[in-house]
């Protein structure tokens, strides 16, 4: 064991030697994209996790962070509850058989970035009883779940997308524990699961739930069987759990949110792998019904991958380009839509929690940026909101995973490498 742990990092050393990753900007709707890059093995590197000691991360002038929890166990995303008391979603899942040597040398880099906490497997409720920013009580509100992700609340029901299955609690406000164990609403697709978290949000009026679920692969190397009901956005009823495909070709929608005033859904997603550091950007898109967005016959609208095979022109032809790059490898795992109360600057567009890279040699990712809006659309470049979680010697203290735009003016970040939720505010 300790023979092939020295052999995975020592080649593990030698993929993160190679530097020259040009940087192309690849933000916006017409990203750069170069040319597919194909080795024996892709650039692997990860920030080794580090203190934040007296630091915190760095936000806008005029705007404030704090941590409201620590010492968490793998804070995913979070929900803020009409009392303003928020449920924080922990937990880790997936399971995949390793089929190449470099999913093996993969799954041990990543390992490298992690925190060694156990996930918790629970919703943790935070509460500020006297609203002075200080979240004095910090409890479970249920446990005994299975790497809960996606949260929502709809017609007085906390909605839990686990990674195997969608369930719900009964909820009155205030409510500091649940009641009993969660009623099954529908079982979500496990077998497997490589890309194994369930992002989730509730249409506007409450009738449906939307649920993103990533595919079983990088490229589909585990076949298309694997792959059923998978790279998808589904629509379910949230009485009766009767669902349905409600948008496909999303590799990994790794995040969902409704936009205020319109009800259109939007979603972040992360590309494929293995084609080179700058390809392919991942993505905020807005989804459309029956809208079908590349994988895994092409990416970026009509630009085929060759490794999918058997190709499906039809389908290519088909692929709808995404609204916005955020560039590749960030892993964006989190967004939410702003709010006036959050200032002239960001009151109008979304904010993103990218979880950082792993698969180049210069790490990109590991902060909050805003994507403003114009018109109900995103227009600009990206603005950087919450950074400075990697530091001076490579390595990183925090990792961006759920945002949360609380109605009354702060932004809340989960961050699961230094298990905390940070909150930010005008001074």
């Amino acid at each position: 064991m300790i023979r092939s742990s020295l052999l995975i990092g020592t080649l593990a050393l030698a993929l993160s030697a190679c530097n020259s990753e040009p940087e192309p900007p690849q933000y916006g709707a017409n990203p750069n994209l170069p040319e597919p890059q194909r080795g024996l093995l892709p650039s692997m590197k990860i920030p080794r996790p580090a203190q934040w000691g007296n630091d915190l991360p760095k936000v806008p002038p005029g705007y404030k962070i704090q941590p409201i929890a620590t010492d968490l166990k793998i804070p995913r995303q979070t929900l803020v509850l009409p009392n303003g008391d928020i449920l924080v979603a922990e937990g880790s899942g997936g399971y995949a058989p390793t089929l190449r040597p470099k999913d093996l040398i993969a799954g041990f880099i990543k390992s490298l970035g992690k925190t060694s906490v156990k996930g918790g497997n629970r919703l943790t409720l935070l509460r500020d009883g006297n609203g002075d920013g200080t979240y004095e009580m910090q409890g479970v509100f249920a446990d005994n779940l299975n790497a809960p992700y996606g949260l929502a609340l709809v017609n007085g029901s906390i909605y839990v997308a686990n990674q195997d299955a969608l369930v719900r609690f009964d909820y009155r406000d205030g409510q500091a524990q649940a009641s009993g164990p969660p009623t099954k609403v529908t079982d979500l697709p496990a077998v497997i699961n490589h890309h194994w978290t369930k992002a989730m949000t509730a249409s506007a009026d409450g009738r449906f739930l939307y649920v993103g679920i990533g595919s079983n692969s990088n490229i589909t190397e585990r076949g298309m069987d694997a792959e059923e009901d998978r790279a998808m956005v589904w629509q379910i009823d949230a009485q009766t759990g009767a669902h349905k495909p409600y948008a496909t070709g999303l590799r990994n929608p790794t995040a969902l949110a409704v936009q205020p005033g319109t009800g259109q859904l939007w979603a972040v997603v992360n590309e494929r792998d293995e084609i080179g550091p700058n390809l392919v950007p991942d993505y905020l898109t807005s989804v459309r019904e029956g809208g079908f967005y590349g994988w895994p016959y092409s990416y970026w609208g009509q630009n085929v991958d060759p490794r999918a095979q058997p190709q499906d022109p039809a389908k290519v032809a088909a692929a709808i380009r995404p609204d916005y790059g955020l560039g590749s490898h960030v892993a964006a795992l989190g967004v939410s839509f702003s709010s006036p109360a959050m200032g002239p600057e960001f009151a109008e567009g979304v904010f993103v929690g990218e979880h950082g890279s792993w698969n180049r040699s210069v790490p990109v990712g590991y902060k909050v940026i805003f994507v403003p809006f114009r018109d109900g659309r995103p227009a600009g470049e990206p603005i950087d909101f919450v950074s400075g979680f990697l530091v001076d010697d490579g390595n990183t203290r925090g990792r961006p995973v759920g945002v949360t735009v609380d109605p009354r003016g702060a932004l809340i970040v989960a961050d699961d490498l230094s298990n905390t939720v940070w909150r930010i505010t005008r001074n």
